[in-house]
């Protein structure tokens, strides 16, 4: 018989985290759970479904369950300390000796991580441009290649890979495909429909999107024998969101998709103005017309093209750290996704054998005003 329960958006769902009311008080905010043990049955039983704090949490289920919601994920999601402790965790569960293909162009701080301390886990590690299919297959060998870690957009070139062609020639070689969609979000991109076995993100950014929680979550196709190591390494390695950070994480998700909005808003407005600036060289934002993924992010990406871009200082390296330094309103500092609009020297944080070219300024996009984000770098622009 059919559900007489209406089908609400995802929107409805995520303002009110899936509409759940604190059964004792009735709040239409949750509590926060904070206890660290729970009380046996008398059968020596746990008819409450909590054993111990390490593994699990009742908030932290909440924020899971509307994040499992948003990225369609039938295994559900898991919350994670932070992006880094999600991203790991992924790699962990593979074996000595598992051959990884992971993009050239991703987070700075995981690919140190893949270049030193996963080939102490005996993993072999390939890192190729995932954005040319062509090169992603011959790097894929199948019966080895295990899992193909794509990161789209890409932090902070922005380059595109196509999620659904990855995912076809992954599992054809009898691979995974997980993608850290962390600068795309839910509210543009939802990997897992697009054929991506597991999806990963910073929580730390745009889901929470106020810069006062570090965390990170992975949301799963399937719930098979792979993500079961996932969770047992969870589990084991207590590396578990706190209950204070999930309750934040939660307040931040609540307004997802206004900010989204605005910020993707803002960010195209800001692109197509740079891209016209006489001292910038180079505008990186796929939803230019002429940036090389941008038919491919307009096929797999919803609701604009997400909250960051990067530039290119055309009078060099020095003008573009003096850019940075001459801005008011933008802020120098790093991370991204928040409220506040962020600017950044990429290449002096990444150091040496970055792909991060030295004239690049990487831009998150906030909600201030758009007249008011340009004019500052337009000044900055200017005095530098």
């Amino acid at each position: 018989m059919p559900s007489s329960r209406p089908q609400w958006s995802k929107r409805s769902l995520t303002a009110q985290a899936l509409g759940h009311v604190d059964p004792v008080t009735k709040a239409v905010v949750m509590p926060i759970h904070v206890a660290t043990t729970y009380i046996r049955d008398a059968d020596n039983g746990y008819s409450s479904g909590f054993v111990y704090g390490r593994p699990d949490n009742a908030t932290i289920r909440e924020a899971e369950a509307v994040l499992a919601m948003l990225e369609e994920a039938e295994a559900g999601a898991l919350l994670f300390s932070s992006g880094m402790a999600a991203a790991t965790a992924v790699f962990q569960a593979l074996s000595p000796g598992d051959h990884v293909v992971a993009s050239k162009v991703m987070y700075w701080a995981l690919r140190h991580w893949l270049l030193t301390e996963a080939t102490r886990w005996g993993l072999r590690i390939d890192f190729v441009e995932t954005d040319d299919l062509d090169t992603l297959k011959t790097a894929v060998v199948p019966g080895q290649t295990k899992l193909v870690w794509v990161e789209t957009p890409s932090n902070p070139l922005w380059t595109i890979t196509d999620i659904a062609g990855a995912a076809q020639i992954a599992h054809a070689a009898g691979a995974r495909l997980a993608v850290d969609s962390t600068t795309a979000s839910p509210y543009h991109t939802r990997p897992l429909t697009l054929g991506a076995d597991i999806v990963m993100h910073a929580a730390t950014k745009v889901l929470n999107g106020h810069s006062d929680v570090v965390a990170g979550v992975l949301a799963g196709a399937r719930a098979d024998d792979f993500w079961a190591q996932i969770v047992t390494n969870r589990k084991g390695q207590g590396a578990i969101l706190g209950p204070f950070e999930a309750f934040l994480l939660i307040r931040g998700l609540r307004t997802l998709h206004l900010r989204q909005a605005a910020q993707a808003k803002s960010a195209m407005a800001l692109a197509q103005r740079l891209a016209a600036h006489p001292r910038i060289a180079r505008v990186l934002y796929p939803g230019l017309p002429q940036h090389p993924g941008h038919d491919v992010a307009a096929r797999q990406m919803e609701n604009g093209f997400g909250y960051m871009l990067s530039v290119q200082v055309s009078e060099g390296e020095a003008a573009a750290i003096r850019t940075a330094a001459g801005v008011r309103l933008w802020k120098r500092a790093t991370s991204l996704g928040g409220v506040e609009s962020l600017i950044e020297h990429r290449a002096s944080i990444e150091g040496p054998g970055t792909p991060c070219p030295p004239d690049l300024l990487r831009l998150s996009t906030g909600i201030e005003d758009v007249e008011d984000l340009f004019r500052d770098l337009d000044e900055a622009l200017g005095a530098s």
